[in-house]
């Protein structure tokens, strides 16, 4: 399978929802297995063209997605629709591909003390670890996805140097990562350092090859988010109905709410491809799964004036 062509610097904006995977994997009630498929369903019907399925880490770390083979089974595929899944290792990929997988993620971060407290590892070990995936996908014609966290700060060391975003980034796309996210992972960053940091890694890395995830623990993740776009990103990262949130970053809220990107976008004439009612209606839909309202102000507005 080829890699998909670069993302053009036109007026589309395509939006990689991780509900299924990085909103879902934080919630400490175990969210049933046909609800994650039935969100993934809805998901698809909105018209989104990446949706991140799941994650084939170890049950021991990650005990909500445990069933992310019975998951991703289950799925109703759309041609033309990516179904990526994360993978940690060589053990993660051989379970991802045996259920036909097609794009994985590898994940790393740009701070040294929150790697250490995330994966026990440093940022170059964590490397070494998926080293061996990056070269059997492309052995396999499989596209590769590459994270890269606390881009704008770690909780544990503060501040985080440019320099190792920039070092961070242009490794996983050396190594072929065809897309790399750069996740404000507990949502501290603020729009001039949003686009100053995009604008470092862009210097070394294609902008098409960029994405951007932004939580929105200070308020801040549609601000910065338009920052981005202005320096010309193309590929956003959000997840429906708000959710998520960092287990290792206290205070760390939901990642920025896939409804209230898409009104965004709209509103600023680029195109998405995505159906807003559908998507506003599934964040309430998977809200109320989770027993509680939806974290999107989209949703919420279009509920009350329907």
């Amino acid at each position: 399978m080829t890699p998909p062509s670069p993302t053009p610097a036109g007026d589309f904006v395509r939006i990689v929802e991780v509900g299924p995977r990085d909103g879902l994997q934080n919630e400490k009630a175990q969210v049933a297995t046909a609800d994650k498929v039935e969100l993934i369903d809805r998901l698809t019907r909105t018209g989104l063209l990446s949706i991140e399925a799941t994650s084939f880490v170890s049950p021991k770390w990650v005990p909500q997605l445990a069933d992310a083979a019975e998951v991703f089974s289950a799925i109703h595929r759309r041609p033309g629709t990516a179904y990526p899944v994360l993978v940690p290792n060589e053990t993660g990929y051989d379970r991802a591909r045996a259920v036909g997988v097609e794009e994985v993620a590898v994940f790393t971060a740009a701070s040294e003390a929150f790697n250490r407290k995330n994966i026990n590892a440093s940022i170059d070990e964590s490397i070494e670890r998926f080293r061996p995936v990056l070269a059997r996908a492309a052995n396999d014609g499989i596209r590769v996805r590459g994270y890269v966290s606390t881009v704008l700060g770690c909780p544990y060391q503060g501040d985080v140097p440019l320099t190792d975003v920039v070092r961070v980034a242009k490794q996983l796309h050396a190594l072929g990562c065809y897309e790399i996210s750069l996740g404000d992972t507990i949502g501290v960053g603020t729009p001039h350092k949003a686009a100053d940091m995009l604008k470092a890694v862009a210097a070394e890395v294609p902008m098409a090859a960029l994405a951007v995830h932004f939580h929105d623990t200070y308020g801040q993740a549609l601000a910065n988010l338009l920052a981005c776009l202005d320096v010309g990103v193309r590929v956003v990262d959000a997840a429906v109905s708000g959710a998520g949130g960092c287990p290792y970053a206290k205070g760390a809220s939901g990642n920025v709410a896939s409804e209230d990107v898409v009104y965004l976008l709209h509103g600023l004439g680029l195109r998405t491809g995505v159906d807003l009612d559908l998507l506003a209606d599934t964040g309430r839909w998977l809200a109320a799964r989770l027993g509680r309202e939806t974290g999107s102000r989209v949703g919420k507005a279009l509920a009350a004036a329907a």
